[in-house]
């Protein structure tokens, strides 16, 4: 059993029985996302393991986490580390809309050294206006599935579908791919690459995007 207590301001009980609710948060709009403890319970149960909370308001909180024991090692396996290939680069253009400055940098510069044009935004609705604006041609939009203001990932992709029919959509979250389709906020089947990636398996994602047929 692991605890972790706090001596914060603590949750009534009418919160106590929303918290493993994806997206339920107490914060404002904008500043929370709700699915930090779903994520945490998603792990803990498949483990084998369950997860209690105690709580007051005025008296903190404390949650205990049980996990199973490991009962042997398993056999050590030889790790074949396969030999670095460069991924393959393009001329495309790439719309990325990401809220988190560093991340999107970081993504621009990667996908720029590649030889692709990049048109980066933090939100939404700023990148729908830019589209709306300027009629230059998208192959392929990259997009946070969580962003702030009103419009989340697969609304943009909805509304950038409008206005470039058939442009591909790769979509990025920290949050694993189950927890986002159980929370409803992508379908079964879409195009998902899970935070943290490395500029590898981001390169190689877009690249086989664009390169498939009636992309």
């Amino acid at each position: 059993m692991m605890a972790v207590s706090d001596t914060g301001t603590g949750m009534d009980a009418e919160t106590l029985s929303h918290i493993f609710e994806p997206f339920f948060t107490t914060k404002p709009p904008g500043e929370g996302t709700g699915l930090g403890l779903s994520t945490v319970y998603g792990i803990v149960r498949q483990s084998g393991g369950s997860i209690s909370v105690y709580s007051e308001p005025g008296s903190g909180t404390s949650f205990k986490v049980y996990l199973p024991v490991a009962q042997a090692r398993p056999a050590a396996v030889p790790a074949t580390v396969p030999r670095p290939v460069t991924p393959a680069g393009g001329k495309e253009t790439i719309v990325v809309v990401e809220d988190e400055a560093a991340l999107r940098s970081l993504v621009s510069r990667v996908l720029e050294d590649l030889g692709y044009t990049v048109r980066t935004y933090p939100d939404a609705d700023r990148a729908l206006a830019a589209l709306e604006d300027d009629e230059a041609p998208v192959h392929l939009a990259l997009t946070d599935v969580v962003l702030p203001g009103q419009l989340q990932g697969n609304q943009f992709a909805e509304r950038m579908r409008t206005l470039r029919p058939g442009v591909p959509v790769l979509f990025m979250s920290g949050y694993t791919r189950n927890a986002i389709v159980h929370a409803g906020r992508l379908d079964e089947g879409i195009e998902y690459l899970e935070k943290p990636f490395t500029p590898g398996a981001l390169a190689y994602r877009i690249r086989e995007l664009l390169d498939r047929p009636g992309e």
